[in-house]
């Protein structure tokens, strides 16, 4: 039996996606949270239950999808993860393989998709979207792990102090990081580099 543990915030997606995959018989939801920072108290609550494959969705409150299989790959966990997400975006699909994630897939993809592609993966196999997996290499992304994440806050409208407060930086240096950014991407300002950056996937 494959154990599988979901991580959705939306609840009425995660109730369907667990009765769909309990229909499957070689597969148990043994766990269900609403972000990601619920599944991972999840899976350090129990040690011994383990899942094969966690099944997330990228943006959640507190601890995103593409966090929490980092979070995972940097404890060594041997579970399995498959990124499910409306996200058609080429740039999160790269950032996901960069965090060991091995499955992609968008959440219109058929069930019966979502339940072979958890059975390839549990056999230490790939599950990608074709056409993703195809555009996911036409761009690159420009902006470094610090740049990505100053301008995902000035994004949501924090301040530079706000921003340097979180991340234990000084104002200066935040300023630096968003100028950084705003260059790479060939903008004016801050709001078009999240806009840009949102819509390529690199944020």
């Amino acid at each position: 039996m494959i154990r599988v543990l979901l991580a959705e915030d939306q609840a009425m997606v995660r109730g369907a996606l667990s009765a769909l995959l309990n229909l499957e018989s070689d597969i148990e939801v043994i766990g269900s949270a609403a972000d990601g920072e619920d599944a991972w108290a999840m899976i350090q609550r129990a040690p011994d239950q383990t899942p094969d494959v966690v099944v997330t969705d990228i943006e959640m409150p507190r601890l995103t999808g593409l966090e929490l299989a980092q979070r995972m790959r940097d404890r060594g966990l041997a579970c399995k993860v498959i990124i499910l997400t409306t996200f058609a975006r080429p740039g999160f699909l790269r950032r996901a393989l960069d965090a060991g994630v091995s499955g992609y897939l968008l959440k219109d993809a058929p069930a019966d998709q979502l339940a072979e592609a958890i059975r390839r993966v549990h056999r230490g196999g790939r599950a990608i979207d074709p056409q993703l997996a195809l555009e996911a290499w036409s761009e690159a992304d420009p902006l470094n792990d610090r740049e990505r994440q100053v301008l995902r806050l000035a994004g949501e409208g924090q301040s530079a102090g706000d921003i340097a407060e979180q991340l234990h930086l000084s104002q200066g240096t935040v300023r630096n990081y968003l100028s950084e950014a705003i260059g790479k991407l060939g903008v004016t300002n801050r709001i078009e580099a999240y806009r840009l950056a949102r819509q390529k996937g690199w944020l």
